[in-house]
């Protein structure tokens, strides 16, 4: 099945990264004739792929840990199959796949490195692991295609964890106001039957909260949903360790990251992150070690959000390596 996700900040990340001239974005490496972009959150391909037209000197190493993300994506790469390598890994694991033989040089570091946060559309409606409320599918909510009996799932969760965990990831990764009633709602409904689908769920989290909520703009288990994907796939803790190892294998002198999030959890790692490597949480100047490219967030535009919803949430930060 080809993929479906629409990229979202696509110019805003390429222009960010230094590719142009753009005198908001200058970056002493924009001219270079070659480039190694790392794109570790392939997803649907969409940055790696404007990219690669844009720009023909240029060589893509691009990360996801679903293998099925490069079946969906390929057709879009036809005649530029030799400039991107895809593998199938998590960006928490960098430091084992930044010196891939036979792909490029043994020393080289990337002279780009994009992280497109959160869940990929193709993910959220073709997966079949329970991402969305919106279907019936099995409770799983694992990032890999295959999963193994070892990897833990979202049905293993709320089948298995304590009330008192339940409602701490509920409310910790969700930030969700009504996680006791939802985590309560949890434990009693499957001393009668186990959770095992997205639809059982939906049931209980409906009957654990007010009416009123179930009649809010946003949907009474969104909050519920996204504190399960994040717990199942250690999203933040994969996030903190990828920024680290990231930033280890780029490049000094004009290297950059940028990195798209989708909530306010994501973006709190992030903006810690570039604070402390711009000097600003460690304590001065002398401390900096990277530049802050992006003072604020750089957010979609009323037109992108207007095609894509999902792009509502989104926030772009970029970082520029200094030493």
């Amino acid at each position: 099945m080809e993929s479906i996700h629409k990229t979202v900040l696509l110019n805003e990340t390429i222009e960010g990264l230094g590719f142009s001239r753009s005198k908001a974005f200058e970056n002493p490496q924009s001219l270079a004739s070659e480039k190694i972009v790392l794109d570790a959150t392939f997803g649907g391909g969409g940055h790696s792929k404007a990219i690669l037209e844009k720009y023909p000197n240029v060589k893509i190493v691009a990360l996801d840990q679903d293998k099925s993300a490069w079946e969906k994506a390929k057709s879009k790469f036809k005649g530029l199959e030799k400039r991107i390598f895809f593998i199938d890994a998590n960006f928490r694991d960098l430091d084992k796949i930044s010196h891939k033989p036979g792909l490029w040089p043994e020393d080289e570091k990337f002279d780009e490195i994009i992280f497109d946060l959160g869940l990929s559309s193709d993910q959220l409606e073709n997966s079949g692991r329970g991402f969305s409320f919106m279907k019936d599918e099995p409770l799983l909510m694992t990032m890999k295609e295959n999963p193994s009996p070892e990897d833990l799932t979202a049905e293993d969760i709320v089948n298995t964890w304590s009330e008192k965990s339940l409602a701490d990831i509920i409310y910790g990764y969700g930030e969700e106001k009504f996680s006791r009633k939802i985590a309560k709602g949890i434990v009693e409904a499957r001393q009668n039957a186990k959770i095992k689908t997205t639809t059982d769920l939906v049931k209980v989290i409906e009957r654990s909260v007010p009416s009123s909520y179930r009649r809010g703009r946003l949907h009474f288990a969104t909050k519920t949903f996204q504190a399960l994907r994040i717990a199942v796939n250690d999203e933040l803790g994969a996030l903190q360790m990828g920024l680290e190892k990231g930033f280890k294998i780029l490049k000094s002198n004009g290297g950059r990251m940028a990195v798209i999030s989708f909530h306010s959890l994501e973006d709190r790692i992030v903006k810690r992150f570039f604070s402390a490597k711009g000097g600003s949480a460690s304590g001065g100047k002398e401390d900096r070690v990277a530049n802050i490219i992006t003072k604020k967030p750089i957010i979609a535009t009323e037109e992108e959000i207007k095609n894509n919803n999902r792009s509502r949430s989104a926030k772009l930060r970029i970082l520029e390596k200094i030493k």
